[in-house]
């Protein structure tokens, strides 16, 4: 299936149905009176997160999105029907934005959250509605009222655990496929990902989602090489995995390019919390990967660790790290819960 993180999306509700003009006439019955009923409602415009989703390719092809109308009323007080309901599906971490592309409606980052996008028109008034004892026989009733339409931008944010970011080539899709049953495309020329990609990353009983970030490059918040369009999807990762390519001349000139693309996105990625591995450990010189890591942690000020996605080295210690800080971040999530619901009062 295509990766799509933004679509764009035309919503309109459905009008009010009418209110009838009606009088009941029945046999015997010299005074029947009004009776119009009123007009159905409009069917409304939702979006809701649902499971099992993480693109927007259904958007790519349906773009507009429109309710049902309401029923008009009808003599003995019969109200018309309400409009058929639109609910779009989308993935867990979807944004909705107005058409502007910065104004926000909805944020959906838990499974089932539902938010209204376009209401529906109420169902006029039948005549019924107007008798009094001055005016009994009226011959007045409302339309509905009209629906509600605006074009709306979807943009979707991956909701991941921990990210993987570095260079093109770095080795994030291998990590992936060693740490989780994904299967990125593999190969040894750079930008062999374009896509953001999620794997499950299992420990025992608990498990965590890892997603694999494009690789950047100098520039990219200028829209160099694929750009900044995927950062978003790390936005909401609790820590970060940079990958260096300890095979490369200049490891500690890679790691600072990296730092200055997630400062120049300018939304909070540079102040996760982050762990710096040296990948393809099993390729490089020992002699030379030893003169890398010392100059690594005399000039950042900390040492790397040293993995190789292939053979395995070092894994286990990254993962380790990992879980370790989504515990601490899904207990003080788990915390902050906690007392919001103890201060609640009636």
């Amino acid at each position: 299936m295509k990766f799509l993180d933004q679509a764009k999306v035309y919503v309109r509700s459905g009008a009010g149905g009418a209110g009838s003009v009606s009088f009941r006439r029945e046999k015997f019955i010299e005074y029947g009176g009004p009776d119009g009923g009123d007009g159905g409602r409009g069917g409304h415009v939702y979006a809701e997160a649902v499971d099992g989703l993480n693109t927007l390719i259904d958007y790519r092809y349906q773009q507009h999105f429109k309710a049902g109308t309401g029923g008009h009323g009808m003599g003995q007080n019969r109200t018309g029907r309400s409009g058929n309901d639109v609910v779009l599906k989308l993935p867990v971490g979807t944004q909705v934005f107005e058409e502007d592309r910065e104004t926000l409606i909805a944020d959906l980052t838990e499974i089932g959250q539902r938010v209204l996008l376009a209401r529906g028109g109420n169902g006029g008034f039948g005549n019924q509605r107007f008798k009094s004892s001055t005016n009994q026989a009226p011959r007045r009733a409302n339309p509905g009222q009209p629906p509600e339409e605006r074009w709306l931008w979807l943009r979707l944010k991956l909701v991941a655990d921990a990210g993987l970011v570095g260079l093109p080539n770095a080795g994030k899709s291998s990590l992936l496929a060693r740490l989780s049953a994904a299967r990125p495309r593999i190969a040894d020329y750079p930008f062999t990902t374009l896509n953001p990609q999620l794997g499950v990353v299992s420990v025992g009983t608990e498990s965590f989602v890892l997603a694999d970030i494009p690789g950047l490059i100098e520039g990219a918040h200028e829209g160099k090489g694929i750009g900044d369009r995927f950062l978003g999807h790390i936005e909401r990762c609790n820590v970060l995995v940079h990958l260096i390519d300890a095979t490369i001349d200049d490891p500690v000139e890679a790691y600072r390019a990296i730092r200055h693309e997630l400062e120049a996105y300018d939304a909070g990625l540079e102040d996760k919390p982050e762990f710096v591995a040296f990948n393809k450990a099993d390729a490089a010189d020992p002699d030379d990967l030893s003169e890398k890591i010392a100059r690594f942690t005399s000039e950042i000020g900390f040492a790397p660790l040293v993995i190789s996605a292939v053979t395995g080295q070092g894994v286990d210690a990254v993962v380790s790290r990992l879980l370790d800080s989504i515990r601490a971040r899904r207990e003080a999530e788990r915390q902050d819960t906690r007392a919001e619901e103890g201060s609640w009062r009636p």
